[in-house]
């Protein structure tokens, strides 16, 4: 059944506090995809983030916590767990309205989304709330994660391999102590996720009332300085002072003479095949409590994944080595019967990779920025897309369509565009409105456009440039942004290309 939607991060939702939230904005923007016909939500890791990282999404320090900066203090208005001179008092501190509403300010939000939940903290325990301790008692990872974020407060925030040794290794004694000194601290970091999961499941609850689906996105790796490395260390290659062996990355490719080295400890997939993949099910199930589809990241590392010596400097000296995949895929299958995964198989993609993904009835993806360089026998190009995809004009790693069009476009691209669809287009404007169309128009299954190219947005409004480590995942759109009448539009556009009645 065709369909579509639209790519917009939680995170780049205006709000009165530094960033996006699964408040009011979050409810408006539902209300605006149902008016414009739109069937579908996507979203970015929703997993916590560390600024060491550069606040990547990408670079989850936990398989399965959220990331508490999107609660809405709103909403705790509403619950009564945070009164309006509490609210008032603290987002005066922190003067959000004289800071840039198109920007996300990671460390302010940060710092206050951490005091309004402890003063919500405190309104919860006045009234001995129930759900919280159902919370506590029925999540498996929370005492752990909660545990190794309090451990990385008090060590001044370094990563857990530079920890004391017996907290480093989990020592059973060490650990029982340290939770027994700083119980507020762990269940204050347990009542950040009660928070957290209990909104979530709320705006899922809304979306599915309006005929929307929340689509996920599943980074394949965690970092070194995780929880779960930390609290599972046998599921990675791991020394046996806890120190990575081999490291993730891509092999060198027409891009990259050196490859790319990401760092991030690899799997142990014969132990992980030992325990039934539970990690990996478990990981999914508390994905799939918020998402009505996953679209899991660098799909091909399920199938074989570049594993690079720990103490290379580069890719090159990696290796290809086989996931038991065959197996791991036939587990999903009897635990996720209808399969709710979307495949990211962009780059340079092996025919058992393809296999896989067609078997299993895996939508794959088709970016359209790549299409017009020799569109003829691109995969990309339109005439050539086939129905089991996802069409994007681009994705969080582009550059907007009117971006990459004045910016990022080779002459021979322009001019092989304007080939394509019949006229001459000179201008980034024009360009997003058409590639916008072309997208809606394939023949895929379903189209996901970037909120940023509904809007026709420059470089400015880009997410993230690959490779650079600092100053990404940030744009936020503006209050006023949506114009009269674009609702109206898309559904126009979406209902005459077949993708809702």
């Amino acid at each position: 059944m065709r369909s579509a939607g639209i790519l917009l991060p939680f995170t780049s939702l205006p709000s009165e506090y530094g960033i996006g939230d699964f408040g009011p904005s979050a409810l408006k923007f539902a209300k605006f995809l149902h008016d414009a016909g739109q069937k579908m939500w996507q979203v970015l890791p929703i997993t916590m983030i560390d600024s060491g990282c550069g606040n990547s999404p990408y670079s989850p320090t936990s398989a399965f916590a959220g990331n508490y900066l999107l609660v809405s203090p709103e909403i705790l208005l509403e619950e009564k767990l945070l009164t309006p001179e509490e609210l008032k008092k603290l987002s005066a501190k922190y003067d959000f309205a004289s800071k840039d509403p198109e920007r996300v300010d990671y460390d302010s939000a940060k710092e206050f989304k951490t005091e309004i939940l402890n003063a919500a903290y405190k309104h919860c325990m006045k009234t001995h709330d129930h759900n919280f301790k159902e919370f506590v008692k029925n999540t498996e990872w929370l005492e752990s994660f909660a545990t190794f974020s309090v451990i990385k407060q008090v060590q001044g925030g370094a990563p857990w391999y530079e920890w004391p040794e017996e907290l480093r290794h989990r020592d059973p004694e060490a650990i029982r102590k340290f939770k027994a000194e700083y119980t507020t601290e762990i269940a204050h970091q347990e009542f950040y996720q009660y928070i957290f999961f209990d909104q979530a499941m709320k705006l899922k609850a809304h979306l599915e009332e309006l005929n929307i689906k929340l689509i996920g996105d599943m980074p394949l790796y965690v970092t070194r300085d995780c929880a779960d490395v930390w609290e599972n260390p046998e599921l990675f290659d791991l020394d046996e002072d806890l120190n990575p062996a081999t490291v993730a990355g891509v092999p060198p490719d027409y891009f990259s003479q050196t490859g790319q080295l990401w760092g991030n400890p690899t799997y142990k997939w014969d132990v992980m095949e030992k325990t039934g993949f539970s990690w990996w099910i478990k990981r999914l199930k508390s994905l799939l409590a918020i998402f009505d589809y996953v679209r899991i990241d660098h799909f091909r590392g399920l199938v074989a994944y570049w594993a690079v010596p720990a103490d290379e400097t580069t890719a090159i000296n990696g290796k290809w080595v086989d996931v038991p995949y065959k197996k791991f895929f036939a587990c999903l299958k009897e635990n996720f019967p209808t399969m709710p995964f979307w495949a990211e198989n962009l780059g340079i993609i092996t025919p058992d990779v393809e296999e896989l993904r067609k078997e299993m009835k895996l939508p794959g993806m088709l970016i359209l920025h790549f299409a017009f360089g020799n569109p003829w026998e691109n995969p990309y190009a339109p005439h050539n897309n086939t129905r089991d995809n996802v069409i994007y004009t681009g994705t969080h790693d582009n550059n907007t369509s009117r971006g990459w069009f004045e910016n990022d476009a080779t002459d021979e691209e322009r001019k092989n565009f304007s080939q394509y669809i019949g006229r001459d287009v000179i201008d980034g404007y024009i360009f997003t409105s058409e590639v916008t169309r072309l997208a809606v128009s394939s023949v895929a299954d379903i189209a996901i456009i970037p909120m940023q190219d509904y809007l026709r947005l420059g470089a400015d409004a880009r997410i993230n440039i690959p490779s650079t480590p600092s100053g990404n995942w940030a744009w936020r759109m503006k209050t006023d942004a949506i114009p009269t009448g674009l609702a109206d539009r898309i559904k126009a556009a979406t209902r005459l290309y077949g993708r809702c009645k």
